[in-house]
């Protein structure tokens, strides 16, 4: 996709090796009319358990904001930066000197993504991109973070032709003076070969050869997946089909130990009548099943059980965005962070459990620090203005009477009455999302459809009146005064505390 917006490496010699598992990660818009602000941006992104992240150029607000997350971020040198950078070592120190060395360590920069799909997009600067990627890489050489900080370019699948089967595909041969020193560029630094892969453009410029269901990962008969008849390898989807076609391009050219990285695939949720199969149902099992395909290590027929990392375009919608119905909606939320949809993701773990709907709920992480625990409990109870009567010795949720059990509650109902507003279950680290109902016995969680499958209150009841001298909690949850520093309103209250 083009770059006017914002938010990823992995394998060895002879062959690619799985050293990894492979992540999801998201791309994220730097039209600011079309998102919240970077604050609120990072709340969801921890909400979400979203620890990848590409933006499309060095936003200093957002790095800033995602100072101190842990998230690992890609950011992106704008394809307008592209020939002054090419041209000047000196102009590449600097760009590397204002945009990562002022943030690292506190942000977790691991790559930099130089241009976006120059060949296809930008093919004047084709000429000086290897020139580009190698004085942004001295650079980093200079400060000591060359072995934490990977450069490369994503490329748009186009430049692979004769694509299928994939052991025929091979890269434009017009642009071999280029690709041939970029690969040997990735191989010497470690990095890998970035690929913007959508199998809905396939898909849709297919003329009706590609069937949906093989572009949407759904489960094909034998005799539906497609065979590549040099190698026998079958094919049940359009995703894996073009990562390796980029693997046995690059072999085409004596390169076969370059791992590849999925900067960009997605599927829109919406489109104008020339595009019926921009839908919510398509974009939804389209990205559920990329993520748990992905997340499940499942690797590619040619290169079975190596991890290809994908980061899924994009994170929110982009209402002003100029085109078609379809380059507005590409997003897993709106502005609001509300999604767009709630992906089907059983087994696939806590990243992007967005759920908003009345099942979801704020949990205690497994294994998470049980001083932590109780600390972030005690505020819940306390300043979080939770009841936590219910926790009380004899009272339905006191048993299992343990920190974890006592903490779930108290998140979830903290959660609930906040109106699952981004960022409000995280308690520094020690709390999740998750869509399995907590419930057990005769203890009912807030958000809970409960036995009669009516919703058990929606939060606002739990917090005590304004003029209420007590929090109603037991005396051990009482707030320790150590966890809190303050308040921000950013559109909608949200609270700045350590735990938040």
């Amino acid at each position: 996709m083009a770059s006017i917006l914002l938010l990823f490496l992995l394998f060895t010699v002879s062959a690619v090796s799985a050293d990894e598992d492979a992540f999801i990660g998201v791309n994220i818009g730097t039209d600011l009319s079309d998102m919240p602000s970077p604050t609120q941006v990072v709340a969801l992104l921890k909400a979400q358990n979203i620890r990848h992240v590409r933006l499309y150029d060095a936003d200093r607000a957002m790095l800033l904001a995602l100072a101190n997350t842990g998230i690992q971020v890609t950011v992106s040198v704008p394809n307008e930066q592209l020939l002054g950078i090419g041209q000047s070592n000196a102009t590449a120190a600097n760009w590397v000197a204002r945009n990562i060395i002022a943030h690292v360590p506190a942000t977790n920069i691991t790559a930099i993504s130089v241009g976006s799909e120059v060949l296809t997009v930008l093919p004047n600067a084709g000429p000086v991109l290897v020139s580009a990627l190698k004085y942004i890489h001295s650079a980093l050489v200079a400060s000591n973070l060359d072995g934490q900080i990977k450069v490369s370019t994503p490329h748009s699948s186009s430049i692979i032709l004769d694509s299928f089967p994939p052991s025929q595909a091979f890269f434009n041969r017009s642009w071999d003076p280029v690709m041939v020193p970029l690969l040997k560029f990735l191989q010497s630094t470690g990095s890998s070969l970035m690929l913007n892969v959508y199998p809905y453009y396939d898909y849709m410029q297919s003329n009706g050869v590609i069937p949906l269901d093989y572009a949407l990962f759904r489960p094909l008969p034998p005799n539906k997946e497609a065979v590549d008849a040099n190698t026998l390898l079958h094919y049940t989807n359009v995703f894996d089909a073009i990562v390796d076609a980029a693997y046995f391009a690059m072999s085409d050219l004596n390169f076969t130990n370059i791992p590849i990285v999925v900067l960009e695939s997605g599927w829109p949720s919406k489109g104008d009548s020339s595009e019926p199969d921009a839908t919510v149902d398509n974009a939804n099992t389209y990205n559920s099943n990329l993520i748990r395909h992905v997340l499940n290590n499942t690797g590619t027929p040619k290169h079975p059980g190596i991890a290809v990392s994908t980061y899924i375009y994009e994170l929110y919608n982009e209402d002003t965005r100029p085109g078609s119905v379809s380059e507005k909606n590409w997003g897993l939320f709106d502005a609001n962070g509300v999604p767009a949809y709630v992906l089907h993701l059983t087994g696939a773990g806590t990243v992007l459990a967005n759920d908003t709907t009345n099942q979801t709920f704020c949990v205690a992480k497994d294994g998470a620090d049980r001083k932590m625990l109780q600390a972030a409990l005690d505020w819940a109870c306390g300043p979080g203005k939770v009841d936590c009567s219910v926790l009380l010795q004899g009272q339905p949720c006191y048993e299992p009477d343990n920190v974890i059990s006592h903490s779930t509650y108290a998140f979830n109902a903290y959660f609930q009455q906040m109106g699952k507003s981004p960022g409000t279950c995280d308690f520094k680290g020690v709390a999740a999302i998750t869509t399995t109902d907590p419930s057990h016995g005769s203890c009912i969680f807030p958000g809970s459809k409960g036995r009669n499958g009516t919703i058990s209150g929606n939060g606002t009841s739990l917090a005590p009146s304004s003029n209420s001298t007590t929090s109603g909690c037991p005396s051990q949850y009482l707030y320790s005064g150590n966890f809190v520093t303050n308040s921000v309103i950013i559109g909608v209250l949200l609270v700045s505390a350590v735990f938040l």
